[in-house]
Formats: C-alpha cells, structure tokens, sequence
C-alpha cells in the first residue's frame, strides 16, 4: 500500500529515530490478553496470511516473509492465522515458521464442504504446517460449520487441536456467529471489527465477553481503505503524546484494543516494517472512552 508507506515515512521524520526502535524498547511487555477463562494469555496484535503468504518461498517474497515472522516474535508477538483458503499459505507458513516453532502459536481453518472432506483437509493442513498438533484450527465463513464443528470437537479430544472456532469477515454474518456462540462450546470467534466496521461491538463482542469465547479481529484496517481517509495526514499530536500513537496504524489497532472482549488483532501482511509497527500498538496506553471518541473523530473528521 503506497499510502501506508507514506505514513511510515513521516512518522518517521516527525519521531526520528524513535520511530523505528524495537516496539519492545519502549515498554517492558507487550499487551497480553487472556484465551477465555482459561488462563492462558497471548500477545494482542498476530499475523494474518491472506494474500501475504500465498508465495514461493525460494525468493524474494519467501525471504521477506521470513524477515516478517521473525520481526513478529522479536517485537513480542506470536499468533499468526492462516487457511486452505489462502493459496499457498500454509505450506509457505509450515516451511518459514519451522525455527519459531516452539514459540508459535497457529491457527488455521477448514474452509470446504461435507465432514469427511473437512477431515481430510484437517490432515492436509498438519501436513502442510509441519505440526503434530494445531493451536486453533477454526470453520472458515461458517461453511458447512455442524459438520465441521463435529470434526473439530473430536480432534480437541484427541488432543490434536488445542482449540476450535469459527470465523467471517462480514457484519451481515454477526447474527449467525452469534446463534453457534449461543450452541456450541467454543474456544474462539474470528469477526471483523474496526472503526469503519464496528458493529461487532454491539452485541457480538458482548456476547464472547459473557460466554467466556476468546476473539481474534480480521480486517482491522478494512482492507487498507482506512489510511486513504488519513492520507497526508499527521498522526495527532495529543495521540502521540497521550498514547504513544507513532503511525495511523497504531491509532486504528488501540482504538480496537481498547475494547477487553478483543484478545488478538490480526494484520496482513508480510513486510517487517509494517509488522514492526502493528506491533507497536501492544506497548503504551490504550485510550479509554473519551480518547476512543477523539480517535474515530481524527479518522472521520479531520479533528486534531
């Protein structure tokens, strides 16, 4: 995105060079949040792969994306998202992330028709990933979700899977992720939610906050169509002193953060300067009430 660039660019020059220090410099730890009631936590901002990592790994793509993943664990994070969905993305992913292996923490989904084909792309995806058990494996759109959900169920009880979900990236699906949220015993739910889609707050994130279902957030910057509202704009001065806001990025990943039923946001990408700033948004202040109004006003409005 030549746009984001842009931004990064002139954080840049408006921060010097505390703009482009490990995210980790700034604070002692990054935002961890909680996976339900379980106890176990995980880093805030993770890596998405839709696009990013449908690649050949032997060149320069396969080397940037390696880049990306170790900026990921070397700014604190460790849950990067993936899919049958996305082309070659978990064999890209299974082959790059082997040397964070043990640090990792992987979701992916089953995105298919009928149960036994859904079982069949569960072998292929622990194939392809290289692991012997998936963190989070999740139903892809609520494609077929009974029969995947059932699948999923049993490989949790034989200890294959870890934890099991459902996914959409679109508000007009809320009310269906929410009647399954209502069914089903479910570790997570993957929904949009941002800014420019916020209608995950009104009663979807309630919800997971009531039933214990930790949320991972897709299409946190909508496709990227959110940095054109803010193109040639500076990041507000009351932002980078009051949040230690150094991009538009880090102003939209708070602004998400800032709501608890959130565990992890999830961007795309594969380049680690982008990387390296989504990351930032795990350290520092997260804005309350009054500070999330002035945010979505700097991003709607132009108010300083």
């Amino acid at each position: 995105m030549p746009d984001r660039r842009q931004f990064l660019q002139a954080a840049a020059a408006i921060a010097g060079s505390l703009a482009w220090q490990p995210a980790m410099a700034l604070s002692a730890a990054p935002l961890l949040r909680e996976i339900g009631r379980s106890g176990e936590r995980l880093p805030a901002v993770g890596l998405g792969t839709w696009r990013a990592f449908d690649i050949e790994v032997s060149g320069a793509d396969g080397a940037q994306a390696s880049a990306a993943l170790q900026r990921l664990f070397d700014e604190g994070g460790r849950v990067v998202d993936t899919s049958p969905m996305y082309g070659r993305a978990e064999a890209a992913l299974g082959e790059l992330a082997q040397p964070h292996a043990t640090r990792l923490y992987l979701a992916t989904k089953i995105w298919t028709q009928g149960g036994a084909q859904g079982r069949a792309q569960f072998e292929r995806s622990l194939r392809l990933l290289r692991r012997e058990r998936l963190d989070l494996v999740q139903v892809h759109n609520l494609l077929d979700t009974a029969a995947h959900l059932r699948t999923l169920r049993e490989q949790r009880e034989r200890g294959r899977v870890r934890h099991i979900g459902i996914t959409h990236y679109h508000a007009g699906a809320h009310a269906d992720l929410m009647r399954w949220m209502r069914a089903e015993a479910l570790d997570f739910v993957q929904v949009n939610y941002s800014l420019a889609e916020p209608e995950a707050a009104h009663a979807l994130l309630p919800l997971a906050a009531e039933r214990g279902i930790a949320v991972l957030v897709n299409r946190p910057f909508a496709e990227g169509a959110m940095f054109a509202r803010v193109a040639g704009r500076e990041v507000p001065a009351w932002a980078r002193e009051e949040l230690g806001c150094r991009s538009w990025a880090q102003c939209f990943l708070k602004w998400i953060l800032a709501e608890p039923a959130v565990t992890c946001v999830l961007c795309g990408t594969r380049k680690p300067a982008h990387v390296a700033d989504n990351a930032g948004a795990m350290f520092g202040p997260l804005p309350d009430a009054g500070q999330r109004a002035r945010l979505a006003a700097a991003w709607r409005d132009g108010a300083r």
